[in-house]
């Protein structure tokens, strides 16, 4: 028992120190501090990002992110047979995962969020699925975090439902 308690210690230990290695690695990455300030953004989630994207000026556009991801969207056709459009899956999982396990957060702790999926689920032409709707929003979430990243501004969610014109219809 003595044994496995040690272990536990160490293993702790160890958590410790790769908890304060990734809170030393991305302080020094611009538009980080300003990621975190949006509300359903934690740390692990900005460091996973980074982890599995890398540095954001290699990229020239938020939509090679999205294909990064997989999240880019295709339709699968033969002659006159179309089926649903999907979502590619072509791309790295564990930013696939990432972003949805941050998405379903988001909506239930971000007000913008929240009410852009609300939206998206009960719009009045073309309602998406509820699943339609958080990849729509992660594919949000990619280019959100592409602008922050590039330009380093502060969030606004009132800002961001400005934006989209069928909000700004709404209010």
């Amino acid at each position: 028992m003595t044994t496995l308690l040690d272990k536990y210690d160490l293993i702790q230990m160890k958590f410790e120190e790769l908890d304060s290695k990734i809170d030393n690695l991305i302080e020094h990455i611009p538009g980080v501090q300003q990621m975190l300030a949006i509300k359903g953004v934690g740390r692990d989630t900005v460091a996973g990002f980074f982890a599995e994207v890398g540095d954001l000026q290699e990229y020239s556009h938020p939509r090679q992110i999205i294909k990064l991801a997989g999240l880019s969207l295709k339709e699968n056709t033969s002659g006159k047979h179309k089926e649903q459009t999907k979502i590619t899956k072509r791309g790295r999982k564990k930013l696939r995962a990432l972003l949805f396990r941050v998405c379903m957060i988001m909506v239930a702790k971000n007000q913008a969020f929240k009410t852009l999926h609300t939206y998206y689920t009960q719009r009045p032409d073309n309602p998406l699925k509820k699943m339609q709707s958080l990849i729509a929003l992660c594919n949000k979430l990619i280019r959100i975090f592409f602008a922050i990243g590039k330009k380093q501004f502060e969030f606004s969610e009132e800002r961001m439902l400005k934006n989209i014109p069928h909000m700004r219809e709404r209010n």
